[in-house]
């Protein structure tokens, strides 16, 4: 009867605090990739908040209206109040349309409006393969560890949503830390603020403030008009031509899309952890089509549903944050003001949100996989490190180049590379993890946690589908090619075909009794398969 009588509320007080953080998260994206489009790629304002950014705009409004009805219809048919997913610009995805699709274009041709158009053709040809996950993603979370799929995204909060921001705080310490220690206490330690002020809203004011105190803000009022949205077609035709004009374009653009339904897969599995269930097909579908849709009206990135959601459900947000977020993006987006907000607003003081989205991520992973099961989500973090360490040593090497510095080899180069090695810098191992990083943790820990069950086949099975995809390329290559048969593919082949073949040798006793690893804690639970020796 109880249940019967329940009704959905879809604002909550507490929608506040995670509307700013969710905000933040979202304005940071398209601050950065605004500002990359405009004074990296040259391209006119005109393109870019009358084009880019109200296309974003649409894209989110359109995910959010199929999020907010989702988690409607979920609440209604199990009795009891979710967190709508938070959903937004892909982050990584983000970078690799920024710097693999737009930004080649744009140094080989010069011309900008085209980076544009290949980008949005890109887009959308990325937003049919994303919502193609929809066939493979719900097979793929039923033989896919839990402690696989979260500690693959443990691996992108610890060293790009987490560490990043961090950094950012140190660089202003003024500005960071005065944000950071409101974000420490009202959303970390969990402690009321003054009159209930959401710990994310007094956090980025204060920041502001003082930002504007020290004469880091400004206030530029010069872009605020009115940029309506609006299809443009024609443009997306052309770039759709270019690209398969251009097919290598392809070898970019699919890999990252079949990461980015993985990351889909993923960060609903995390919210499933965190007690909310949503049926993962309908969000590839959803966050495809969002994608198209953004494309269609001028955005090149694609969307997603977003890593942080166990923080938001810790917040006992409900839906009105998206609701929220998706209204004032699609106002600033409209009326000109996310130029406005990039000089009012410094990253010091919006930092710490992603900051404290990291570590909430991190800390519902430990409390919703078995503790024998940390092992694996430890693994699936790895690569990640590597895919950090090459963005910045890519980095480093431009740096030296923009400074001046001549007769630089590129990375790579056999002489750097043995150079690096003799100083411990292992540039080809790194360079082989860090490509397709998500891919490869999720693999692992799904490898790792299916040999602690004692699920030999499922583990042989992962490290046989890694070899078919090391092979062409989707993982541990730069792009996909033709099958081969190198080290690394071999590799897998050894690995898959020990876990296959040998637990059928081996005697019964080792495969029903553990042993005991000296210096190492005791915590093979019970239930696990075997017993300990």
């Amino acid at each position: 009867m109880a249940q019967a009588s329940y009704s959905y509320k879809l604002f909550a007080r507490s929608d506040y605090s995670a509307f700013w953080a969710l905000f933040t998260d979202n304005l940071v994206n398209l601050m950065v990739l605004s500002a990359v489009c405009q004074f990296v790629f040259q391209m006119p304002a005109e393109i870019v908040y009358g084009r880019i950014v109200p296309g974003a705009a649409i894209a989110i409004l359109a995910g959010v209206l199929v999020y907010v009805l989702m988690a409607k219809r979920v609440a209604e048919k199990t009795g009891k109040d979710v967190t709508a997913l938070p959903y937004g610009i892909s982050t990584p995805v983000m970078f690799v349309y920024l710097f693999g699709v737009i930004g080649p274009i744009y140094w080989s041709t010069q011309d900008a409006v085209l980076a544009w158009q290949v980008g949005i053709g890109a887009g959308f040809m990325g937003g049919i393969v994303a919502a193609l996950g929809a066939i493979v993603g719900p097979i793929l979370k039923r033989i896919t560890p839990r402690a696989g799929m979260l500690g693959t995204l443990c691996g992108i909060a610890i060293v790009f949503i987490g560490s990043v921001p961090l950094t950012q705080v140190f660089e202003n310490p003024i500005v960071g830390f005065a944000s950071l220690v409101f974000i420490l206490w009202g959303l970390i330690g969990r402690f009321r603020l003054p009159l209930g002020i959401p710990a994310g809203l007094i956090a980025i004011g204060v920041g502001t403030v003082i930002a504007i105190i020290l004469g880091q803000s400004s206030f530029n009022i010069d872009g605020v008009g009115f940029y309506p949205p609006l299809p443009y077609v024609g443009d997306l035709i052309v770039g759709v031509q270019y690209l398969f004009a251009n097919p290598e374009l392809f070898l970019v653009l699919v890999p990252v899309q079949i990461y980015n339904f993985i990351e889909t897969m993923n960060n609903v599995e995390s919210a499933e952890a965190a007690g909310d269930h949503y049926p993962v097909a309908a969000c590839q579908v959803t966050d495809g089509m969002g994608t198209m849709v953004g494309a269609i009206f001028g955005s090149p990135f694609p969307t997603t549903v977003y890593i942080g959601h166990p923080a938001y459900k810790r917040m006992e947000a409900h839906a009105g944050y998206v609701i929220g977020v998706g209204g004032v993006i699609a106002f600033a987006a409209v009326f000109g003001f996310l130029a406005f907000l990039n000089g009012l607003i410094p990253i010091a003081a919006a930092a710490p949100v992603l900051v404290f989205v990291s570590v909430s991520l991190i800390t519902n992973t430990a409390f919703s996989v078995r503790t024998e099961h940390m092992a694996a989500v430890s693994f699936a973090i790895l690569p990640h490190i590597s895919s950090f360490l090459m963005i910045k040593w890519g980095s480093l090497m431009n740096a030296l180049r923009n400074t001046g510095v001549e007769g630089l080899p590129g990375l790579g180069d056999a002489d750097l590379t043995a150079a690096l090695l003799m100083e411990g810098a292992h540039y080809e191992g790194h360079l082989a993890l860090s490509q397709g990083a998500i891919i490869t943790g999720l693999v692992w820990g799904a490898i790792v946690a299916s040999i602690i069950d004692g699920k030999f086949r499922n583990a042989g099975g992962f490290a046989v589908a890694a070899a078919i995809m090391s092979s062409i390329g989707i993982i541990h290559a730069a792009s996909l090619q033709l099958p081969q048969l190198d080290g690394i593919t071999i590799g897998y082949v050894i690995v898959g075909a020990f876990l296959l073949v040998y637990p059928t040798l081996a005697p019964k006793e080792y495969l029903e009794h553990r042993v005991i690893v000296p210096d190492e804690p005791d915590f093979m639970s019970t239930d696990a398969p075997g017993k300990r020796a």
